[in-house]
């Protein structure tokens, strides 16, 4: 389970890359009741994405020519710098390196041995997330990626996780906690994609859940709204009712609402 308690290897941020800053945030807006506050003038567009006045998630324009439109998820890391260095000990590549976000953090991007992006949040002023778990809210993250034993291998390497395999009929999930957390400590899984999906073009990738009190309604409304469904509602027994989701702009996600306890 997400807590904003970050820890190394947690969550603790995500942005999502827009071509139309104006655009992503009407539909978020409408779809999770977020509302955008901008960063500043000196922040380049990059702003925040706020529920009850607390920060959920950010968004920003895309920086690099022929970059597409997607969510990127951030892991909480003590030394960005230690981080950089056994990402490329590990086989990942470094896609930027560390610097300072003002007083706020520092941050580093990378991409696993894969071929999935994901980044680190090394807290400065902002710890990470306000608030996690909640409706319209990050609840779990999850890694959909063509070698699932080497990307178990290279995050336990990097971010320290633990992972647990769950044999779900043709194929094992992975749910991976953070070191020494336990159950408790859960903060996504491990997908490995069908050879259907590979063939479709489909690449490895991280791709954010939110919790929401209403799958089936949040589907319908995100159609609404010109976003598109990958994945209809479906029910896991014990987990709750999900579906996956791309906004207008085509960055993926998922919905879920989760069983009770």
């Amino acid at each position: 389970m997400l807590t904003t308690e970050f820890v190394p290897g947690a969550p603790d941020w995500l942005d999502l890359g827009s071509p139309d800053i104006d655009a992503s945030s009407a539909f978020y807006g409408e779809l999770f009741g977020w509302t955008f506050r901008s960063a500043g003038p000196e922040a380049g567009g990059y702003g925040f994405f706020q529920l009850d006045g607390k920060t959920v998630a950010a968004v920003g324009p895309l920086m690099d020519e022929g970059a597409t439109p997607g969510w990127t998820l951030y892991f909480h890391t003590a030394d960005a710098e230690a981080t950089a260095k056994a990402v490329e000990q590990a086989g990942g590549t470094v896609r930027f390196g560390p610097f300072d976000v003002f007083t706020a953090g520092r941050m580093a991007g990378f991409t696993d041995p894969t071929g999935a992006e994901f980044a680190v949040w090394q807290p400065g002023d902002t710890k990470g997330l306000d608030a996690v778990t909640d409706p319209g809210t990050l609840c779990w993250a999850e890694l959909h990626t063509s070698d699932a034993a080497t990307a178990r291998t290279f995050y336990g390497t990097v971010l320290g996780w633990d992972a647990q395999e769950m044999p779900l009929g043709d194929f094992t999930y992975t749910v991976v906690t953070t070191s020494g957390g336990g159950q408790d400590a859960s903060l996504g899984g491990v997908m490995p994609l069908l050879p259907e999906q590979q063939a479709a073009g489909v690449t490895s990738h991280w791709l954010p859940y939110f919790e929401v009190a209403d799958c089936d309604a949040v589907v319908a409304k995100a159609q609404r709204l010109g976003g598109k469904v990958v994945m209809p509602p479906a029910t896991m027994e014990g987990v709750g009712r999900m579906a996956q989701l791309k906004d207008p702009s085509g960055a993926s996600f998922s919905v879920i609402a989760s069983a009770a306890d």
